[in-house]
């Protein structure tokens, strides 16, 4: 029996966390929430996780922060999605730059967010499925 992929959601947001939660454990994943950036690097360095999703506009410690001090972390990297309203093409440039594995812009679609997951964990996409 395969574990469930791990994924850990970090945004500020309680309403985009719990709807994000429902989605990816609905597709059948092993979610845990962080409510802010300090939440989520902490979690992201006491546990592993298969793909973090990440929001940049934060409070506290903002994603490219996050995003910054997970790269300089030595050992595990898991991919990091970014999702965020903050999806200019120089934002995305930044978050590119600093090792996200790939950045949607909110508002994100179910699809969109599951295929993003699966090209992370290296898994066939709805794109690439056949009909």
């Amino acid at each position: 029996m395969t574990k469930p992929t791990r994924i850990l959601v970090v945004d500020d947001e309680p309403d985009t966390l719990g709807l994000i939660e429902l989605t990816l454990q609905t597709a059948g994943y092993e979610v845990r929430l962080a409510g802010g950036g300090v939440e989520g690097l902490q979690l992201a360095r006491q546990l592993e996780f298969d793909v973090i999703l990440l929001d940049i506009m934060m409070p506290d410690l903002s994603g490219f922060d996050v995003l910054r001090a997970l790269r300089a972390d030595p050992g595990h990297h898991p991919p990091v999605i970014v999702l965020t309203a903050k999806n200019r093409p120089e934002d995305r440039d930044v978050g590119v730059s600093l090792g996200a594995t790939d950045y949607l812009g909110k508002p994100i679609t179910r699809g969109s967010l599951l295929d993003a997951i699966q090209k992370a964990i290296g898994g066939e996409t709805s794109a690439d499925a056949p009909s």
